[in-house]
């Protein structure tokens, strides 16, 4: 990791912006992570890999500061001068990528998921804490408005003592799209699991902590399709709370997106966070006139036992903002002050020995433990 940043010619900064190398520039990296790295105070979006001419050309038009090269390997070989690895690549490149860029002494974000198996993770944890360098994964679902509304209405006791928590990313798409987060290859770790799933489940585990079993059935439903497009996992926590989670394309009609039961009250949320729609059709985190992550009147959540919100019962809860900045904004505090960063790779292995063990009931149609770590 630089000591000082250099602006694009090469003149060094030492007071400037961390400066940040982005590999990937697919769904992952032009929607997600080069806007809020470039919305983010103390980050520069310093160079993007993509083997893609077309990639290429959006990427300078989009971020005009920008260098472009064409491998992963030209980034790291730049090593020196930038500050952060971001990884928006294929997920069968995580590990190796952020390994190597581990050993070239740069501090990493992976998008999730992290690796295919929790082992691989604590490998990846074990090597940045051996160099001392940050190490973390973005789960940039946690700062959903919806999700982090739910958590409000947790840690506030609105609900009373949780019982079951239900969670669901569906969508209608019954043809395949292709590419290789479809991909039947384990190689390619493609499949609704492993990509919406890992949302899902970090989700749970931060709300209610260690999952000590795990049932799962996983289908491939849509013809030419050749990994899991509809799964449901049944999770039971050490907390004695019992999660249900969905990821289905197969979805003709949507559930709510979160219904959670407490022993006092119930909340009841249809609809996705505006965020990654709003990402999609070009706009920006702190564009003035914007309300970031603000979502109307009529799409808040209801709070209320003993009724249905279908028929109007229970009261309507304003929803908070969504803040997909917040996550970028924790990355540079921790690299200039030190300290957590906002996901750590501990808790993506967590995440994945769900995710392995969900795979393992779904193959084998039993209830999976999970051990308690010490």
């Amino acid at each position: 990791m630089s000591s000082e940043t250099s602006d694009p010619t090469g003149t060094a900064a030492p007071h400037g912006p961390l400066r940040v190398g982005l590999i990937g520039y697919g769904l992952a990296g032009s929607v997600f992570h080069a806007p809020l790295i470039a919305a983010t105070d103390g980050l520069r979006l310093d160079t993007v890999s993509t083997s893609d001419p077309e990639r290429q050309a959006q990427a300078r038009a989009e971020h005009p500061q920008v260098r472009t090269v064409d491998t992963p390997q030209a980034v790291l070989d730049r090593a020196a001068d930038l500050d952060l690895i971001v990884l928006a690549s294929p997920n069968k490149t995580h590990v190796p990528l952020a390994t190597a860029a581990l050993e070239a002494g740069l501090p990493v974000v992976v998008d999730k998921p992290l690796a295919a198996t929790a082992a691989e993770a604590e490998k990846l944890a074990a090597l940045a804490e051996e160099r001392g360098l940050l190490l973390s994964v973005f789960q940039n679902r946690r700062w959903d408005n919806d999700f982090r509304t739910v958590r409000r209405l947790i840690e506030d006791g609105t609900l009373g003592d949780i019982q079951r928590f239900e969670s669901r990313f569906e969508r209608w798409r019954p043809q395949p799209k292709g590419g290789w987060r479809e991909s039947g290859d384990p190689e390619e770790i493609g499949g609704l699991l492993y990509d919406l799933g890992s949302h899902l489940v970090d989700q749970a585990l931060t709300l209610f902590g260690p999952v000590v079993s795990v049932y799962a059935e996983s289908d491939i439903r849509r013809p030419g399709a050749e990994a899991d497009d509809d799964t449901f996992l049944a999770l039971t926590h050490a907390s004695g709370v019992r999660s249900h989670l969905w990821v289905s394309a197969t979805t003709a009609m949507l559930g709510p997106r979160f219904r959670v039961l407490g022993s006092r009250a119930g909340y009841v949320k249809h609809g996705l966070d505006p965020q990654e729609a709003a990402l999609r059709e070009g706009l920006r985190p702190g564009t003035e006139g914007t309300e970031w992550g603000v979502e109307p009147e009529s799409c808040w959540g209801r709070l209320g036992a003993g009724s249905s919100p279908q028929t109007g019962g229970g009261e309507p809860v304003p929803t908070l903002p969504g803040d997909y900045p917040a996550y970028y904004a924790a990355i540079a505090r921790a690299l200039r002050e030190g300290g957590r960063p906002p996901v750590t790779a501990t808790e993506a292995a967590a995440a994945l020995r769900v995710l392995e063990a969900a795979k393992l009931s779904a193959t084998e149609g039993r209830t999976v433990r999970i051990e308690a770590r010490t």
